[in-house]
């Protein structure tokens, strides 16, 4: 098979200063894209800003011999995200792939969260990945070609403690990737979702660094690129990857109970003594989207 390569394509990498932003520039840089570097240069928690993280990144790059610039507008706004985006074609004459990478993080116990900490990782996370995916929107649509990556997470599809703020957003990007996925498919523009175990800033707080040391961001890059890749035509899909590992999730239906009331009107106590079958999962059914679903009911 041939090696899958980039040439000709510009790929935006929000977040791209560090972790798994920067393990994503780099990979598309050495398969020949043009690699748009945005990274607003703050801390783990939103705070600060400065232009070193893209910067060295950009640097390690053009070293390398691959074609960079870095770009440190945040993502939260609209107009500064059609900068980005600006910024892009007025350097590589386009935009092709967009990662949305970019986020934050504010963990604590939802009894000791405030608003601030609730809106402020929605704003990057959410809010990014909306004004990013919409100021590159037209051109893709326009172009009838692109690529876009949300990154989730598996605290997004199981939950953590003490990242309701977190675990919210992310589950968020999810739906809003797959709605992506229908709305841009008649002009091949595929939307996929990613839920990475990998070590970066974020990660740091919360893992050990044995195990830190075992999750190359690289790793998850593979997937990334492949998905991106015009030997992909993936579209709507969510995966876990890293370590070596990647997996695809789906939701999944149990055989339920239905009621045999004519109204379709179950009693309390009819969802108390068929709750077991309700839960029951031994014969599940992958949901395809939410026609699958609507059909179940409506049979």
């Amino acid at each position: 098979m041939s090696q899958i390569r980039f040439d000709g394509k510009t790929v935006i990498v929000t977040g791209g200063g560090g972790g798994l932003g920067s393990a994503h520039a780099k990979l598309f840089a050495a398969r020949g894209a043009n690699v748009v570097v945005n990274d607003l240069g703050g801390d783990v928690t939103g705070g600060g800003q400065g232009t070193s993280m893209a910067d060295k990144v950009v640097e390690a790059i053009r070293a390398a011999g691959g074609k960079a610039i870095a770009s440190y507008e945040s993502v939260t706004e609209m107009s500064s995200a059609q900068a980005i985006i600006e910024t892009a074609k007025k350097a590589f004459g386009g935009v092709h792939i967009l990662i949305n990478n970019a986020g934050i993080l504010r963990d604590t116990s939802f009894k000791n969260m405030t608003e601030d900490d609730w809106d402020a990782v929605f704003k990057v996370h959410v809010k990014g990945a909306f004004c990013m995916s919409k100021a590159a929107w037209d051109t893709m649509r326009e172009q009838n070609y692109g690529r876009i990556i949300m990154t989730s997470s598996a605290a997004g599809i199981y939950g953590n403690f003490g990242q309701a703020n977190y675990s919210a957003a992310k589950m968020a990007l999810v739906g809003f990737g797959q709605t992506l996925a229908l709305e841009g498919l008649k002009n091949n523009v595929l939307t996929n979702i990613i839920c990475p175990v990998a070590a970066s800033r974020m990660t740091e707080t919360i893992l050990p660094p044995e195990v830190l040391a075992k999750l190359n961001p690289g790793s998850v890059s593979a997937l990334v690129a492949y998905l991106c890749s015009d030997q992909s035509t993936e579209n709507g899909s969510v995966f876990e990857a890293g370590a070596g590992r990647y997996v695809h999730i789906k939701w999944a239906s149990g055989a339920g109970y239905r009621s045999p009331a004519t109204d379709g009107l179950a009693t309390i106590e009819e969802i108390r003594d068929h709750f077991a079958a309700i839960k029951d999962l031994s014969r599940p059914k992958l949901m395809n989207g939410i026609s699958d679903s609507l059909n179940a009911f409506m049979a």
